[in-house]
């Protein structure tokens, strides 16, 4: 629990695909689900859903949040669990 708190704080991420083949990802905090269509990875900056052909966890190294992926990669979606409310602009709280 501590290691993830750590990592989360860091915000560090590093995201690195190679020929659509190979994806090479740190600041990963952990593995939500996966199967040979789609990995879903809860990292630093937010989650990371994966889609494509074939793939494969070929390294995961828990303790350093570093995780490679092999197989033919379709497409790399972030999604933030910060609320919209955080993201209001000063205009729009002024106008409320």
């Amino acid at each position: 629990m501590e290691l993830k708190k750590e990592i989360m704080n860091s915000k560090k991420s590093n995201l690195n695909l190679e020929n659509r083949n190979k994806l090479i990802l740190s600041g990963v905090v952990e593995v939500i689900s996966f199967d040979d269509k789609t990995i879903i990875l809860d990292t630093s900056l937010g989650t990371l859903t994966t889609k494509g052909e074939n793939l494969k966890m070929q390294k995961l190294d828990v303790q350093n949040g570093d995780v490679i992926i092999v197989g033919h990669v379709n497409s790399c979606v972030y999604t933030t669990t910060e609320s919209k409310k955080d993201k209001d602009s000063i205009i729009a709280k002024l106008f409320r």
